[in-house]
């Protein structure tokens, strides 16, 4: 069992940074491929990108590559998602996901875990 608990979304001007972090509670964290996901208004939920457990491999969906980075601290059991160059398009709830699989998926059933979600809002 994973608990996730995501934190520090906010309010941004375009051009700007902000991180966030996903702190998880359980036994396994990892052993676990951890994944930003986000939800725009009215629109489904997207991969954004993915941490595997295996090879420290990383995945981004191609809208973030270059200015996102995802990043995770097994010792703290906590994720990141450093985002760099925002744009107002980058606004949504980011949700901080898990799975036991070494593979990294990027579809929304892929994966048991979720947090509750942070908000981000990109002005322009």
């Amino acid at each position: 069992q994973v608990q996730l608990v995501e934190s520090g979304g906010g309010l941004v001007q375009a051009g700007g940074s902000l991180r966030l972090t996903c702190a998880a509670s359980g036994r396994t964290f990892s052993r676990n491929t951890m994944a930003w996901f986000r939800q725009a208004p009215g629109k489904e939920r997207e991969f954004v990108a993915a941490s595997s457990w295996i090879g420290n491999r990383t995945l981004y969906t191609d809208s973030v590559k270059g200015r996102f980075t995802i990043s995770r601290d097994n010792a703290k059991k906590t994720l990141y998602l450093q985002m760099n160059s925002l744009k107002p398009e980058d606004t949504a709830v980011y949700y901080c996901a898990a799975n036991g699989s070494p593979e990294i998926l990027t579809t929304t059933v892929s994966f048991a875990y979720w947090g509750q979600g942070t908000q981000v809002t990109v002005s322009s």
